[in-house]
């Protein structure tokens, strides 16, 4: 089973200007740190403890080890800090940025990660926050978010790309239907409407699931405002990667629950498919060794989906 998960510097690594303002914001002396598992950045992900007993989640990253993480992390910060006390997120306690070391310090929430495969009871408390989610963040509440068509328009295009110029070992299904998964994604593209915040990247990895039954959604990084029904389809194509359900009956469930076509459900998976079988042919960029490896995992999983879907429309 592939994990989202890469390799990250940990508290020790930070520089001691770096762990005395993260210090500052917590109020005491971290006396331990334990790196969390989960997630692509490079950075510090790290539960910290300090002298008094307070407890925070500290995520710090320079250009050093990758050029674009602090960028979003201090996007992370930006939409973190604005978000109202009824979206089940982490509280921010605050930042640190000298130009070159971001730091963000969040209320640590205890939980853990769902279940991979996941388990049905899970997969229903989380579908319930992301209803929740939907319903309390209509409309926004955080100003100046990007649409999420204008946030994946580079991203649904990928089709286009691999016509233009198609790897070698090209899929000769896939060949066959660029043509048809092209015009899916533009539809696809054209159904992100909404005034919705949207997490847009619903993964197991960036979900707790804690012991009171609350399901907290961590990392915003990539906020946007679109329909209301995003997050919980981003959360199929986890459930389709990992297992455990028939993704075509949750797909109908969404668009029933949702009064959705879904066919444009359907369609907004053929975008995310481009992005994925289109950027997993790139290079590792710096700092993140498994990222490609994950995205190609999601690509194939969709793709397979699609395949299933279409073919099943096919026979009527």
């Amino acid at each position: 089973m592939i994990s989202a998960s890469g390799s990250r510097i940990g508290w020790v690594d930070l520089p001691g200007h770096v762990r005395r303002a993260v210090e500052d914001i917590v109020g005491a002396p971290v006396v331990e740190a334990v790196t969390q598992p989960g997630g692509f950045s490079p950075g510090t992900a790290d539960r910290v403890r300090t002298a008094d007993g307070r407890r925070a989640f500290v995520k710090a990253v320079s250009p050093a080890q990758n050029p674009d993480s602090p960028r979003m992390c201090r996007r992370e910060i930006r939409v973190t800090a604005a978000l109202p006390d009824a979206i089940p997120a982490p509280r921010l306690l605050g930042s640190h940025d000298d130009g070159t070391w971001v730091a963000m310090v969040l209320a640590d929430v205890p939980g853990r990660h769902p279940e991979l495969p996941w388990r049905a009871d899970e997969l229903d408390r989380v579908l319930a926050t992301l209803d929740l989610l939907a319903r309390v963040a209509t409309p926004a509440p955080v100003p100046e978010l990007p649409t999420a068509a204008d946030s994946l328009a580079a991203d649904f295009a990928g089709w286009r790309r691999i016509a233009a110029d198609p790897p070698a070992e090209l899929d000769p299904w896939l060949a066959e239907h660029l043509g048809e998964l092209t015009a899916m994604a533009d539809r696809g593209l054209a159904a992100l409407t909404g005034e919705t915040l949207v997490h847009l990247d619903i993964r197991a990895d960036n979900l707790l699931l804690g012991a009171d039954g609350a399901v907290t959604v961590v990392d915003w990084p990539w906020a946007c405002r679109g329909p209301a029904w995003l997050d919980r389809l981003l959360l199929l194509v986890n459930v389709r990667l990992y297992g455990g359900h028939d993704p075509h009956a949750l797909l109908a469930r969404c668009a029933a629950d949702t009064a959705t076509d879904p066919a444009d459900l359907l369609a907004v998976l053929a975008g995310f498919t481009a992005y994925f079988a289109d950027v997993a042919r790139r290079p590792d960029p710096p700092g993140l060794p498994t990222v490609r490896a994950f995205q190609r995992a999601q690509g194939d999983a969709l793709l397979s989906w699609l395949r299933e879907a279409m073919a099943g429309a096919a026979r009527g």
